[in-house]
């Protein structure tokens, strides 16, 4: 499997799964975008791949503005010449305040909305508009979670978001694949740091607690996942489209 020539944008890309697809798909070749906030995470990684002579960029983006999505996408043609892939992954997960719906602020509800929906939407719908005007195809990669395919998570807001990812990926394969542009998903299982790490009340019980749920006997890491969005992106998976795709160490299962 290569990506060579290929031009691969990734939101969330200072960290966590965003930062390990970008490092995994320049190793097989491509020319990589590393959008996301703070600035300080994805000049980082870019300035690392830069170091083993990938070609990478690095551009702050803030996902809940619609302008900086839109300006990420020209930039990157402006500097590699096309779009090949988009990688939506950027997101949050607000462990201590979006519990209890019957109670929640709507503000609340709202954020995580803001940036694990409707930044996906804006980063797939520019992404989108940049392959039909080139006119030759493309590939999407949204990244949801196995919280959209069960309702065990008390996060309420999150595992709604990432519910309506699979929809919009679904949209998006049926009604774009005239064009030669795929979309697909993946739900990633419980990791070893979740989104927000620090702001989860008890995030020793909550490995304790996955742990023993996942038949692999072990959580998940970002670099689980990189070689799945890379495969998805890449020409050899050219007849996969609309598919969610589990990689959780089988704990949805068990």
């Amino acid at each position: 499997m290569r990506l060579d020539g290929k031009v691969v944008l990734i939101t969330g890309a200072g960290s966590g799964i965003g930062a390990a697809s970008a490092r995994y798909m320049a190793k097989l070749g491509a020319s990589v975008t590393l959008a996301g906030i703070p600035v300080e995470g994805v000049e980082e990684v870019a300035a690392e791949l830069a170091g083993r002579g990938a070609k990478a960029l690095a551009i702050p983006v803030d996902v809940t503005v619609d302008d900086q999505v839109k300006e990420a996408i020209s930039r990157t043609v402006q500097v590699f010449g096309r779009l090949d892939v988009v990688v939506a992954n950027a997101g949050i997960q607000r462990h201590n305040t979006d519990v209890n719906l019957f109670e929640m602020e709507e503000d609340e509800w709202e954020l995580t909305q803001d940036v694990n929906l409707r930044g996906v939407v804006r980063t797939c719908k520019h992404g989108l508009a940049q392959m039909i005007k080139q006119g030759d195809g493309g590939a999407i990669v949204i990244v949801s979670s196995i919280t959209a395919l069960q309702g065990r998570s008390a996060n309420v807001s999150y595992m709604t978001a990432k519910t309506g990812l699979l929809g919009l990926n679904r949209h998006i394969a049926v009604n774009y694949g005239d064009r030669g542009i795929r979309s697909n998903a993946v739900c990633p299982g419980a990791l070893e740091r979740t989104p927000d790490w620090g702001d989860h009340p008890d995030p020793d019980g909550r490995r304790e607690a996955m742990l023993s749920s996942t038949p692999l006997g072990r959580l998940g890491t970002p670099g689980d996942i990189a070689p799945w969005i890379a495969f998805l992106a890449s020409d050899d998976a050219g007849f996969a489209t609309g598919g969610s795709y589990v990689v959780d160490g089988g704990i949805t299962i068990a």
